[in-house]
């Protein structure tokens, strides 16, 4: 309003290699009026030296709490940010990151699409983001692109969640992202083929639909972890169509392990490809707790659907 007078409160939420993030808050006043909240908004800038080039900043200590949470909040949006500039530099002309199926390199594809999942989980440097009713989110920047892990603990054996996550067509009964799921092709009992249709994101979207290759691998030893690996695959019978945008997934899956007598780590993985980050943003920037939602409903699933799981054969899912 005229004749109001503003205020402007600053303060650096996090400092990275070259640039710094600072949360502004602008408040305003009349008289002996209180303040009035008028706008906030997050800045970011780059650090330069005499001759203009980037200058490596020291690491801040967040304040408990408070400064804390600013702290981890600055982080999840800088990862949002790097992942936007990567989808938006993409070009409709580069090539997809699905590759094509054909049953002369499935051994090729199923290999590859396990040691995917399998580097995934030999990082070490995963940020925890945030974490809710002991189901944790972590986050992991490489190469501009953004990788996801979730971690719980369920009171189920291994060998039993292995068998009901490997049936992509039951992910419906707790994940509320797959509305659709059928089998294209059973290659083997350790390789099948799924068309997933899930819902949009925005009211009035297209929906989108992946062509996914199912990779499962039980262990070979006891320190080994069951493992179901996914990817986006191309096949000329099912090609893109006009009633959904097509996604892709670059590496995805879940290593299962049996820490003690009937308790079992979970681990799901995502590379956040542009297909894919429109359903997680929210959560890594600490504005949703859809994914805790949908992994607190896995960990009811498993524990509801166990009886009878490991007497069935491999084949029969």
């Amino acid at each position: 309003h005229i004749g109001d007078r503003l205020v402007l409160k600053a303060i650096v939420n996090n400092a990275f290699k070259h640039s710094m993030e600072v949360g502004v808050c602008a408040e305003a006043y009349q008289g002996g009026e209180p303040l009035r909240h008028i706008n906030s908004a997050f800045m970011t800038f780059e650090v330069l030296t005499s001759d203009r080039k980037p200058c490596t900043l020291p690491r801040i200590r967040p304040e408990p709490v408070d400064g804390k949470r600013r702290y981890q909040e600055a982080i999840a949006r800088r990862k949002i940010r790097l992942d936007r500039k990567y989808i938006l530099s993409c070009k409709q002309t580069e090539a997809p990151l699905s590759v094509p199926w054909d049953p002369s390199n499935q051994m090729y594809l199923s290999y590859n699409n396990v040691s995917a999942l399998k580097l995934m989980d030999t990082r070490t440097n995963w940020v925890l983001t945030s974490e809710k009713n002991k189901v944790r989110l972590y986050t992991l920047e490489e190469n501009h692109m953004l990788c996801i892990k979730v971690e719980m603990h369920v009171s189920v054996p291994a060998e039993q969640a292995f068998y009901l996550l490997s049936d992509l067509r039951r992910r419906k009964e707790w994940d509320r992202h797959y509305e659709e799921c059928e089998v294209i092709n059973q290659a083997d009992e350790d390789d099948t083929l799924y068309r997933i249709v899930t819902p949009s994101v925005s009211k009035g979207g297209k929906g989108k639909d992946f062509i996914l290759l199912a990779s499962r691998r039980k262990p070979c030893d006891s320190r080994d972890s069951y493992l179901i690996a996914l990817r986006s695959v191309t096949l000329p019978t099912h090609p893109p169509t006009e009633d959904y945008t097509r996604g892709e997934v670059l590496c995805a899956g879940f290593t299962i392990c049996e820490e003690f007598c009937a308790v079992t780590k979970l681990t799901y993985y995502n590379q956040a490809t542009p297909g894919v980050l429109p359903y997680i943003s929210t959560d890594i920037a600490g504005l949703s707790s859809s994914f805790y939602s949908i992994f607190s409903a896995c960990s009811k699933f498993l524990e509801a659907n166990t009886d009878g799981i490991c007497a069935q054969p491999p084949s029969s899912f």
